[in-house]
């Protein structure tokens, strides 16, 4: 179960949204994050985890998407899921399989 959000979504897109139009003006990029995340009242780390989240889901920047991501995370799960159902089964087999060959009483 994920952790409960600190701050609501609006606030998060309103905010990456104004760091990355703040970073866009050459004159303002140096530390626009921090200045954008003092306005708001939000933790400058956070906020630059945002925009480098947001950065790369708009193909601005190398990684791997939110998309990209939660499919991966399912198809692991899926994966797990299923190598845990052919252990059971190859234990069954073996089990059965022991079981014709003991002789018959």
């Amino acid at each position: 179960m994920p952790a409960p959000k600190k701050y609501p979504d609006e606030l998060r897109e309103r905010a990456t949204r104004m760091a990355v139009d703040a970073r866009k003006d050459p004159d303002m990029a140096a530390g626009a994050i921090k200045r954008v995340a003092d306005q708001l009242g939000i933790h400058p780390e956070a906020l630059r985890v945002w925009v480098k989240r947001a950065e790369i889901d708009a193909g601005d920047r190398p990684g791997t998407t939110t998309g990209d991501a939660q499919r991966l995370a399912e198809l692991e799960r899926e994966n797990r899921e299923l190598r845990r159902a052919n252990a059971i089964l190859k234990s069954a087999s073996a089990f059965f399989a022991a079981e014709l060959d003991r002789p018959a009483r």
